[in-house]
């Protein structure tokens, strides 16, 4: 669905979802200025057209023992397409990767990977990815902190953007 069809009130309940997907339809009615009955069938619809796709629970991973973060940059023999989904169907089966993106320039994907220490990661590194099929070299780098990790869309932009076109 093109974001042109998104009236206020939809974006409005996109935003404030992504800030707090736990409030109760009735809170975010309120937030909206709409009552609660078409909120609700307002959110279902925008489930079903994919614009929210889940809700999630923004956990921790050091208080859960995941002290190590690492981000590794892959680069394929082949990027052929059947080789490209391969290799992204294959990050989809390993646990330590959290997040995989095809990029374009020297290196083919970036995977963020979480381990609960360095052995951990050293082992997924050495007998998962890089004996992987297909693989030809992996750059990795530790993460020593993190300043900023803010999930979804910047909804201020987003809304800048709607008023210019109007």
């Amino acid at each position: 669905m093109s974001v042109s069809k998104l009236d206020p009130i939809d974006r409005m309940i996109l935003a404030e979802l992504q800030a707090d997907g736990r409030m109760t339809n009735v809170e975010l009615a309120k937030r909206v200025g709409i009552s609660a009955p078409p909120c609700l069938r307002r959110v279902r619809t925008l489930e079903e057209q994919g614009l929210i796709r889940g809700y999630h629970a923004d956990v921790d991973a050091r208080a859960l023992g995941f002290e190590v973060q690492v981000f590794a940059m892959v680069g394929l023999v082949s990027q052929a397409e059947a080789d490209l989904s391969a290799f992204e169907n294959q990050c989809r089966g390993w646990s330590l990767v959290r997040e995989c993106h095809m990029l374009n320039g020297e290196v083919d994907f970036v995977l963020k990977c979480v381990a609960p220490d360095l052995s951990t990661f050293q082992t997924f590194l050495t007998e998962e990815l890089t004996a992987a099929e297909n693989v030809a070299s992996v750059k990795t780098s530790l993460v020593i902190r993190g300043a900023k990790d803010e999930p979804g869309v910047p909804f201020d932009i987003l809304e800048a953007r709607m008023g210019e076109a109007h």
